[in-house]
């Protein structure tokens, strides 16, 4: 996994973008979609942290519904395990692995986001990366002044699989903030899919 800088410079630089701008892009797409990584955070704890991106969040099985919405306006790249590779008009065949849509208005321009393909149908929500744990789609989502996020315990678990430095922060920040129902799905999922996980010890202390 690359970290920012060398993502910045093996592909490119970042336009720095907010929750309301995705708003602002989003408008008039009809299907869900939320805010995810660390804008989410940062929306529910209310401390600030940096941000490299803005990460919006579609079902994976909308990806054709949000080409059609951003035709003419930004350009819509397959980003899968360190590769990139643009998806010509018309074409819509992702591969299995995709988790990531990069956009960008051209080749010359800066990226300006990066959208996370969920496993999820319209009304529940897989885990990827162990399909026993799943939730109704409405609970993993919250609102904060007009704009969805995902639930930061969530997050967190998307998060907890290659822990970072700022993924650490972001679990400190979040944990004692979490309602005893949120740490204890917390911590069941990750003794499910990531068991002995260090965050594990933590949340049972704050339980």
């Amino acid at each position: 996994m690359h970290d920012h800088d060398e993502i910045v410079r093996l592909y490119g630089p970042w336009l720095a973008r907010t929750p309301q701008d995705a708003v602002d892009l989003m408008q008039g797409y009809d299907r869900p979609w939320w805010i995810a990584g660390g804008w989410a955070i940062e929306a529910y704890t209310g401390v600030a942290r940096p941000h490299d991106d803005v990460d919006p969040s579609i079902l994976r099985s909308d990806a054709h519904a949000l080409r059609q919405h951003l035709a003419g306006r930004l350009d819509v790249w397959q980003a899968d395990s360190g590769t990139l590779r643009p998806l010509a008009p018309g074409e819509d065949l992702l591969s299995e692995e995709c988790e990531n849509l990069w956009l960008r208005p051209s080749g010359g321009d800066p990226w300006e986001y990066d959208v996370i393909l969920m496993h999820a149908t319209p009304t529940t929500w897989t885990f990827k990366r162990d399909a026993r744990i799943r939730l109704p789609l409405a609970e993993i989502l919250w609102e904060r002044d007009g704009i969805t996020y995902l639930r930061p315990e969530v997050q967190l678990l998307h998060k907890a699989r290659a822990v970072r430095a700022k993924d650490q922060v972001d679990f400190e920040v979040c944990a004692p903030l979490l309602d005893a129902a949120s740490r204890a799905w917390l911590r069941d999922a990750l003794e499910m899919a990531h068991p002995g996980h260090p965050w594990l010890s933590v949340l049972s202390r704050t339980s």
